[in-house]
């Protein structure tokens, strides 16, 4: 358990962001966030949602039926929540 789930708790949604962060500057889809979190697709689509409304994530669309996501990282919120992590991380929660 890392700094942010010993913080806010092991949820979908944190689960779907450090995946994000962990691979940030990367797209993906979400089927790939899902194998790799091992949630299933609904549940990364639904929690996704929140995040795409925050302009945290960006969503690309290829296509009619598939989408690419990744960190926005013109955001300043996304920065702040980076920074963030990477302190939480060198503190050692």
């Amino acid at each position: 358990m890392d700094a942010l789930e010993k913080i806010f708790g092991k949820t979908a949604q944190i689960t779907v962001l450090k995946n994000l962060i962990l691979h940030k500057g990367e797209s993906t889809y979400l089927s790939g966030i899902a194998d790799e979190t091992g949630l299933s697709h609904s549940s990364v689509a639904r929690v996704i949602e929140p995040l795409l409304k925050a302009d945290i994530v960006t969503e690309k669309r290829l296509g009619k039926q598939i989408r690419t996501f990744s960190l926005n990282l013109d955001n300043e919120l996304t920065l702040l929540i980076l920074e963030f992590y990477e302190d939480l991380a060198k503190m050692k929660v």
